[in-house]
């Protein structure tokens, strides 16, 4: 096993499936599964998922919703995809922990890292929900902190695409995949990795990033073995 312990990173779209809004139970139990396939052979696993599928902060300016209560919105809004994630794996039979940068009594108690770390060293799941606690923060810099904050080996993005590509491979045909990147490459090429602020959070915490397929079975686990999927981003 080559990673012992991870963060894996999900957006909130992915939990909607091609609804594009609320929940899809195929996608929950597909990625239900995968964590447990991970958990099984011994992984510490921790989850942060974004909110998409039920609130973005940004369109609420939209609705006439201010910048910051629209923020806060979006953060209970993953706390929801988190409690659906939690029942997912309890069904299952895998234990997990819903803990939350924001005050949710009585469904999650508040991250620290000592409580995450305890949370999954004694075999539990750690979801850790409410963003960083703070409006203008998204879930993609929450996922690079939590990374941080847990000691983990690498932080796992799940999208839908297989890694880093040279363009938008659903745009361009001809656009090539990175097998690895540097950080600094990776800026000076400007390419759509996460949010600068957990790119940088990353890069200055010498966090690993893979950038993978996650809807494809199997590829949690292949990683988890050190088999090369998707993209590695580092130092």
């Amino acid at each position: 096993m080559k990673y012992k312990r991870i963060l894996l990173k999900l957006s909130g779209e992915s939990l909607a499936g091609n609804s594009g809004y609320g929940f899809d139970a195929s996608m929950l139990d597909l990625y239900a599964g995968e964590i447990k396939s991970v958990v099984d052979l011994g992984a510490q696993v921790s989850v942060v998922l974004g909110g998409g599928n039920i609130f973005r902060g940004l369109k609420g300016n939209n609705a006439g919703i201010d910048r910051i209560q629209g923020d806060y919105m979006g953060m209970l809004a993953t706390v929801i995809n988190s409690l659906a994630l939690q029942a997912s794996l309890q069904n299952i039979g895998i234990k997990a922990r819903v803990l939350s940068g924001i005050a949710v009594d009585p469904v999650a108690e508040r991250i620290s890292s000592p409580r995450a770390i305890q949370s999954m060293q004694s075999g539990e799941v750690c979801i850790i929900a409410g963003g960083t606690g703070n409006p203008f923060f998204t879930t993609d810099s929450a996922a690079a902190l939590r990374a941080v904050e847990i000691h983990a080996d690498v932080l796992l993005k799940g999208t839908r695409v297989d890694g880093v590509y040279t363009a938008d491979p659903e745009k361009d045909p001809k656009a090539s995949r990175f097998e690895t990147l540097k950080f600094a490459e990776a800026y000076d090429k400007g390419l759509s990795i996460m949010d600068l602020t957990a790119f940088t959070l990353c890069r200055e915490n010498n966090m690993p990033v893979i950038v993978f397929d996650v809807n494809k079975a199997g590829n949690l686990l292949k990683i988890i073995r050190g088999e090369n999927v998707g993209t590695l981003v580092s130092n």
